[in-house]
């Protein structure tokens, strides 16, 4: 399943068949419309109100229910009404040795400080009050400030950032404004993923890291 593809909703003539025995054997007790919920966010990487219109009612209406399904996987549901945007995430289960349904990749050098720097776009474009839109060359700029000063292979250099901006597209980090359009808007998605003070700290290690004249690692 594609990621970033919005799981259909019935159309309404369906939705008066949802509840129990949706197909032949089928036990569950969830109406349709959830489990469509409960799909999309398992496929991730996100539940987005404008892109997923018809799916954040449905989020709402179920979300006791959805949050109990997500329990019983050792995942919660993380949700923000102002933002509109929902996703789950391994639940803290303590000293219990749960295990792991989500995986998490690990992200390169080069593709850590360009999340950093759409976070603080995403972060200056709320102040506005507007939408949070970069540019590819946006991104090439604030990436060659960590380029090697003896850095003989440019267009290698450049590969590597055109595959962290790749990179953020595959997990919904951010979406074209309009096809061919060399902009793109930034999720809300992102003011989840990461706190303030672990966005400062994280910006203090990478300012560190360029100011020694890094070598670069991503």
């Amino acid at each position: 399943m594609n990621r970033d593809e919005e799981v259909k909703t019935p159309d309404a003539a369906e939705e008066g068949s949802q509840g129990a025995g949706l197909y032949p054997g089928d036990t569950g007790r969830l109406p349709e419309e959830a489990r469509r919920v409960l799909m999309q966010l398992l496929a991730g990487p996100s539940l987005d109100g404008k892109r997923h219109g018809k799916l954040w009612p449905a989020l709402r209406r179920h979300e006791a229910e959805i949050r109990s399904r997500l329990a019983e996987l050792f995942l919660e549901l993380v949700l923000d009404d102002d933002l509109g945007v929902a996703f789950t995430r391994q639940a803290d289960t303590g000293e219990l040795d749960a295990p792991i349904l989500l995986r998490r990749t690990p992200l390169t050098f080069l593709q850590s400080v360009l999340m950093l720097f759409l976070r603080q776009v995403l972060t200056e474009a709320a102040a506005r009050g507007e939408r949070a839109v970069v540019s590819s060359s946006e991104m090439m700029e604030q990436m060659r400030v960590y380029e090697p000063a003896d850095n003989t292979d440019k267009s290698g250099f450049e590969k590597r950032v055109r595959a962290a901006v790749e990179k953020m597209k595959e997990h919904s980090i951010i979406s074209s404004v309009h096809a061919g359009e060399d902009r793109y808007e930034i999720s809300p998605t992102l003011r989840l993923l990461f706190s303030a003070d672990e966005i400062a700290a994280l910006n203090r290690v990478y300012a560190s890291i360029r100011d020694e004249s890094p070598k670069e690692v991503g």
